[in-house]
């Protein structure tokens, strides 16, 4: 056979015997050298920065493409617990295509939320939080720079400083005193006292939100229409999306989860538009806020104001306005009304507790007069009881998970960029190493304390700390205190006969108590005309 083809080939190569070139083939082989030499140097710099890198936490076995989302528990916060009893204080999942990082330690909080604060301050942001907030434009959910420091101070300084909470106030004692009406009326039959209480944080919020902007029955319909959809949102917010697992089929929306957040936000935004239009009609037409009085604005009528008064280089625009108003609505409804439930479920299951807070109230208040608010601050036994409640029960048992943008250390492990950080905080507090007896309800462990919800001790934090801690924790307050003072100072509360305590948690974005807190009030106050 012959090889005749082959000769071309053989001819392009320099070490051609046939007609040797030693100039040609020196400078060849010093080149083939180099490239080795270069090559081998590279791959010693890959090898040692391998070792040198730290290795992920540990953390149970994954299987090939979705990871440890089979073995996931329900109740996500007595699992990572668990996983952390086993694995130690940082421990790693893999959730589908992303990295979970568990930490359930104060001092490896203390590193992600104060010393590397800023590069943990991102979101991992979830499809259905993406939907529900006009893209992402809330302070939840902004990625952490200029835009996000704008509408955090938006927030905190202009709608829930306590000035604005102050000129305000008119209208949330409208809403309470108007739920403590309803609950007389009621006396001796058995209310579903999370339900009246989420009503009325609603009311409350949407009365503060725009208060002089809906009027009598459109207000009642208006509220059980949000009631509706807050508690649809909150529950696809906290339902395993495949799309957050696997960014690469967000597209598809497998679960339906996007197509339903979509409707369920358009429903708001017509909501947010009706009163934006009313409200704006209002002012053109020398509207004077919420009715109570000139010095009394509604945070619709702040907001606007902010929105025309906003700096061209950083403006507040009408979307961003719309995603906080979600905030306002989806994020303090739930929270306040379940913590308030949990504290009066822990309340009748410790009689002294109740008996101890309804004594301190007629010292203060008097059983011939109603709680107001100027109350709340001289009633520090009630102060203790909250505290233990966000103890036992943070709103947030994981806060709202961190993202770091870029890859780092903690805890002698490496995190990478992109991973989705949770902080289980209701492990934290309920540590045994750090709290007597955790699991009893005992107020009495705060009145001697300086143990605050500031987020500057990582012992106790139910509200998050850092830049990204919650930023309606002075409304919050007011809320859960006023709301709880007015229950158990109006009325004595018995469970249903035959009925059993259950305190079970029910794992949520939100925490919420597994079976509704059902029970009986009986009026203790002198005079009935304190309940109209």
């Amino acid at each position: 056979m012959s090889l005749k083809f082959l000769n071309p080939l053989f001819d392009s190569f320099p070490w051609h015997l046939q007609e040797p070139n030693i100039e040609q083939n020196g400078v060849f082989f010093s080149y083939i050298l180099g490239i080795i030499a270069l090559l081998w140097f590279v791959w010693i710099f890959i090898n040692r920065s391998k070792k040198e890198q730290l290795p992920l936490p540990p953390g149970p076995k994954a299987l090939p493409l979705v990871g440890n989302l089979l073995s996931l528990d329900p109740e996500l916060h007595t699992y990572f617990a668990s996983l952390c009893q086993i694995y130690g204080p940082i421990c790693r999942l893999w959730l589908g295509k992303k990295v979970g990082i568990i930490i359930t330690s104060p001092a490896l909080a203390r590193e992600i939320l104060k010393d590397q604060d800023t590069i943990f301050a991102n979101r991992d942001v979830p499809a259905a939080g993406r939907e529900a907030t006009y893209g992402g434009k809330d302070i939840v959910w902004t990625p952490y720079g200029p835009k996000w420091r704008m509408l955090r101070k938006v927030c905190v300084r202009d709608m829930l400083s306590g000035s604005t909470l102050d000129s305000v106030y008119t209208l949330r004692k409208k809403e309470l005193r108007r739920t403590i009406s309803y609950l007389y009326n009621q006396k001796g039959v058995a209310v579903n006292i999370g339900e009246q209480m989420f009503l009325t944080v609603l009311n409350v919020i949407t009365s503060m939100l725009w208060g002089g902007t809906v009027k009598g029955e459109e207000r009642s319909s208006l509220g059980a229409e949000f009631r509706l959809v807050v508690t649809e949102m909150t529950e696809l917010l906290g339902t395993p999306n495949v799309s957050d697992f696997y960014p690469g089929l967000a597209r598809f929306d497998l679960q339906g989860v996007t197509k339903k957040m979509k409707v369920l936000a358009k429903r708001f935004d017509r909501i947010f538009e009706t009163m934006i239009d009313q409200r704006q009609k209002m002012d053109r037409n020398g509207g004077i806020g919420s009715g109570v009085g000139q010095e009394s604005k509604d945070f619709l009528q702040v907001l606007l104001k902010l929105k025309d008064q906003a700096d061209a280089k950083m403006p507040l625009t009408m979307t961003e306005l719309k995603a906080l108003l979600m905030d306002m609505v989806v994020g303090g409804t739930d929270t306040t009304s379940n913590m308030v439930e949990f504290a009066m479920a822990e309340i009748m299951n410790k009689p002294e507790v109740l008996r101890k807070s309804q004594q301190e109230l007629e010292t203060v208040v008097g059983k011939d007069n109603i709680v107001e608010e100027s109350h709340i601050q001289h009633l520090p036994y009630l102060y203790a009881v909250m505290k233990e409640a966000l103890r036992m029960h943070p709103a947030l048992p994981l806060l709202v998970p961190h993202c770091p943008s870029e890859t780092v250390t903690v805890g002698g492990y490496t995190v990478p960029k992109g991973s989705r950080v949770f902080i289980n905080v209701w492990a934290i507090q309920r540590d045994p190493s750090i709290w007597e007896n955790p699991t009893e309800f005992l107020p009495e462990r705060f009145l001697d304390s300086n143990w605050d919800y500031s987020g500057n001790d990582f012992n106790y934090f139910p509200f998050g700390s850092g830049r990204r801690i919650c930023a309606g924790i002075a409304m919050a307050e007011r809320m859960f205190m006023y709301s709880l003072a007015s229950l158990i100072h109006s009325f004595d509360w018995k469970l249903p006969e035959g009925e059993k305590l259950d305190l079970e948690e029910k794992f949520g974005i939100v925490f919420k108590k597994k079976l509704p807190l059902v029970a009986i009030p009986t009026p203790r106050l002198s005079n009935p005309t304190l309940y109209e």
